[in-house]
């Protein structure tokens, strides 16, 4: 069935309409591809498509932060072009996506961007934006990023600590970038493992092609060499956690986002005895080993020190995954999801009781609109915003599987996973695009938005701040009385000589008093008390250290 045959007029009855910050029963009416009214007993006109949602949620679309399609990365195509991965995306109730463009080195990013926009505009079946990395440095790269945000629409920048060998920037080009992100107005993301201390040594936990090496030449060729070799002091743990928490408790303009595979599963799955099971979940950064770290993970979603859920969809084959069968360093890192999302957070986490429903929205949609400047037009059920809505079973279920899946390649990371709560119905601007599993969308009918510069969410504060601690003149009157003339002898203008400076007596210990020989008596009564002593006096290097006080 084509978009077109999709009705222009749709009204959504009997339903719980579900925000970030409140839930209310109303009905919504949708026209044109716009929210036009929500609420109770709406007057509208006839020949509108009624969808009952008696007992169900009517929720935001979801918005997919991080997906990677039509992507070729260490040496491997994604199994997902911008068709097939997002008509997965609507499946599971995301109405939006935020691809990637990584350019090769030395390649320049607006060129990539077009060829990137070239397909995606002719394939996608949802609305999408693009990310573009910023993975080398120079003037014409700091040229082309103005660009992409002034006339392209663009204005987010991937960087990477990581990758040393293709995306790394070193960090003073990285501390360039993000100086040059913030007068641009640019949102700078960063994948921050450190690319120059991932293993010097394996023996640390740590390596790099000598490390690799090393790590295969003790018999460590499988995909757990992928966790080994990474430690969890970089992202994706629980101390990583505590950073962003520490620094948000700082004031500091900051936002975390995390996958869902990370906040689900552990690097248990690395030393699965199946050699497939194990190399299917080899991502970068890896997943951890300490158990404790999903659920960590979901409850820093659930208080806000996380902000943001994505799949960082990037799906991959067996058979592209066995290019590293004798040498985990060529398994190429990414994980499929962008079908899954949403379902399998709100299993683990309202089900679980981690986060309630609207919690669901801000970091599944909400969230992604204020970060991208997209909020309200996205992320919120209100007269006037894009008419993309999901209608949502809580208590409806399905069970996982690979074999059922519209995503992409033969591998589904929650295989037999009973999930609680399934979108039922999918809008995407005001389109009927999937209901009860069945699509009505075309290939192509996805838009591109541009996204705005200088979002409130993140540059009102850091303005604000900036102004508070401007560094300022004392206001005081200007001095009126007398000043001394300034007298220049040729020779250097210190304070008193040496000469005046009284001393004290030369014992056979170099000049220091002999404590040994102290007449010290308990009247107080010392050798030097004749000598008159100075208010103060400059030391050099006093108790506690070096300064340059008066003591």
């Amino acid at each position: 069935m084509s978009s077109s045959s999709a009705m222009a007029r749709i009204l959504i009855k009997g339903g719980k309409v579900v925000n970030d910050d409140c839930t209310l029963e109303a009905d919504v009416y949708i026209e044109n591809g716009i929210i036009q009214q929500v609420g109770k007993e709406l007057m509208i006109p006839g020949g509108a498509k009624v969808i009952d949602a008696s007992g169900k949620l009517v929720l935001p679309g979801g918005i997919d932060t991080s997906v990677h399609l039509e992507e070729t990365f260490m040496n491997a195509v994604t199994a997902d072009d911008f068709y097939s991965g997002t008509k997965a995306a609507l499946a599971g109730g995301t109405t939006m996506v935020i691809g990637h463009v990584l350019p090769e080195k030395n390649e320049s990013p607006l060129e990539a961007y077009e060829k990137c926009r070239s397909s995606a505009d002719s394939k996608s079946c949802c609305d999408y934006a693009l990310h573009v990395g910023v993975t080398w440095w120079g003037p014409k790269v700091q040229a082309e990023m103005e660009k992409l945000v002034r006339e392209k629409g663009v204005n987010s920048f991937q960087m990477f600590m990581a990758y040393k060998e293709s995306f790394m920037l070193r960090d003073r080009e990285l501390f360039q970038a993000l100086l040059h992100c913030k007068d641009i107005g640019a949102v700078a993301r960063v994948h921050a493992e450190n690319g120059e201390l991932v293993g010097e040594v394996i023996h640390f936990g740590f390596y790099s092609s000598q490390g690799a090496k090393e790590a295969l030449d003790l018999g460590i060729s499988g995909p757990e060499g992928i966790e080994i070799s990474r430690p969890t002091e970089h992202v994706s743990s629980m101390s990583a956690g505590d950073v962003v928490a520490s620094a948000k408790m700082q004031g500091k303009v900051v936002h975390g986002e995390t996958t869902t595979a990370h906040t689900v599963l552990t690097g248990m799955q690395y030393y699965h005895q199946d050699w497939s099971h194990a190399a299917a979940h080899v991502t970068v950064p890896p997943l951890r080993l300490d158990p404790n770290t999903p659920n960590f993970l979901m409850s820093l979603l659930g208080n806000d020190t996380l902000n943001v859920l994505a799949s960082d969809h990037r799906p991959f084959t067996i058979k592209q995954k066995a290019m590293g069968k004798d040498d985990f360093t060529k398994i190429p890192h990414g994980l499929p999801g962008i079908q899954d999302r949403m379902s399998v957070i709100w299993e683990k986490g309202v089900i679980g009781g981690k986060i309630d429903e609207n919690r669901f929205v801000a970091i599944t949609s909400s969230n992604a609109a204020k970060i991208y400047n997209l909020y309200p037009q996205k992320g919120r059920i209100i007269p006037g915003a894009d008419a993309d809505v999901v209608v949502w079973d809580p208590e409806g279920s399905k069970t996982i599987s690979v074999e059922n899946q519209f995503q992409g390649g033969d591998i589904n990371l929650y295989e037999g996973l009973r999930c609680h709560g399934v979108p039922l119905v999918t809008i995407s601007r005001g389109r009927l695009v999937y209901e009860n599993g069945m699509f009505t969308c075309a290939e192509g009918s996805g838009k591109f938005c541009p996204l705005r510069t200088f979002p409130d969410h993140l540059y009102k504060k850091m303005v604000q701040r900036e102004k508070s601690q401007a560094v300022k003149a004392v206001e005081r009157e200007p001095y009126t009385g007398d000043v001394v003339a300034m007298v220049n002898s040729g020779r250097r203008d210190q304070g008193a000589s040496d000469l005046d400076t009284p001393t004290r007596p030369c014992t056979r210990h170099g000049g220091v008093r002999d404590l040994h020989e102290s007449s010290f008596s308990l009247s107080g009564a010392q050798i030097d008390d004749n000598i008159p002593k100075r208010s103060s006096a400059r030391i050099l290097a006093p108790p506690g250290g070096r300064s340059s006080g008066i003591w």
